[in-house]
């Protein structure tokens, strides 16, 4: 592994198998909708007795929405099968804005959309998704509509690698079956951005941090990131990573999206339990 034009051993190099999701955090219960204006979720449901368990559901969007930090059941409409999922002929749109049963105190793009929880606009299929200034005949490249089993065929690894000098470590990401020709994003949520008391905005991995996949759905990604997972209680560590389509088909340069959350961005892969857990960096080699 190359540190600053040098190549060092490697401490870590462990690759990881990503999980599908609709989902962020629990509210909005996830980022994409069927046409009759439910959550579409694949990731974390919360149940009647308060109980959570990864699994898939459409979602009303009258559900309690606790303060952010807290948890309360969703108001299911039906729970679906793994088999469902894979079937499911559902058309996935866009959230609308402001955004529904929302609980993230966040802009997301403070030097850009200042004004984002300001915004109204309704919830669209994905193909037809709104894209700043496009034009008819500017060519979309996604015309189709997206379907949820469509969706589920997305499929990603990760290869992290940690060097001798535990000052860094880079992310390698293979995907396939992805949606085809379109853009993506690559967030890096950490320990600090879910603090119930002080949640700050969520970062990217990586600058530029985007990439495109190709007609078949493949693409590659990869990050290097300075002390991704300090020491200490209260350090600010890397706990998942998550790859969101992005619907507005634009690069935020350090935003993760305009609006997030299933406005603009919409998670596709993320993983069930942090694969980081047993990771540790540092600001420089000679730090004890």
């Amino acid at each position: 592994m190359k540190i600053n034009g040098q190549y060092q051993a490697v401490i870590v190099d462990d690759v990881f198998t990503m999980d599908l999701t609709t989902q962020g955090p629990f509210y909005p219960p996830s980022e994409l909708m069927d046409n009759d204006g439910n959550f579409v979720v694949i990731g974390k449901i919360i149940g009647g007795d308060g109980s959570i368990r990864w699994g898939a559901a459409t979602v009303s969007s009258d559900s309690e929405v606790p303060p952010f930090g807290q948890v309360a059941p969703y108001k299911i409409v039906k729970h679906l099968t793994l088999e469902e999922v894979k079937q499911s002929q559902t058309v996935l749109h866009t959230l609308p804005l402001p955004l529904p049963c929302n609980n993230y105190p966040m802009v997301f793009a403070p030097e850009q959309v200042p004004n984002a929880p300001d915004i109204k606009r309704p919830s669209l299929p994905l193909h037809l998704a709104h894209i700043p200034d496009i034009r008819p005949e500017d060519g979309r490249k996604v015309t189709a509509p997206i379907t949820l089993q469509q969706w589920c065929q997305a499929h990603g690894t990760m290869r992290v690698r940690i060097p001798e000098s535990q000052t860094e470590a880079r992310f390698d990401f293979d995907f396939s079956g992805m949606i085809p020709n379109s853009l993506y994003t690559v967030m890096a949520l950490r320990t600090h951005n879910i603090n119930p008391n002080n949640p700050t905005r969520p970062g990217v991995l990586g600058v530029p941090n985007v990439f495109i996949s190709d007609e078949e759905g493949n693409a590659k990604y990869c990050a290097t990131m300075p002390n991704p997972f300090p020491k200490g209680d209260g350090a600010d560590r890397i706990i998942d990573v998550i790859v969101l389509w992005i619907s507005s088909q634009m690069s935020f340069g350090g935003a993760i999206g305009h609006f997030g959350l299933g406005g603009d961005i919409h998670a596709q892969l993320k993983f069930k339990q942090s694969p980081f857990s047993e990771y540790t960096t540092k600001t420089s080699a000679d730090e004890a």
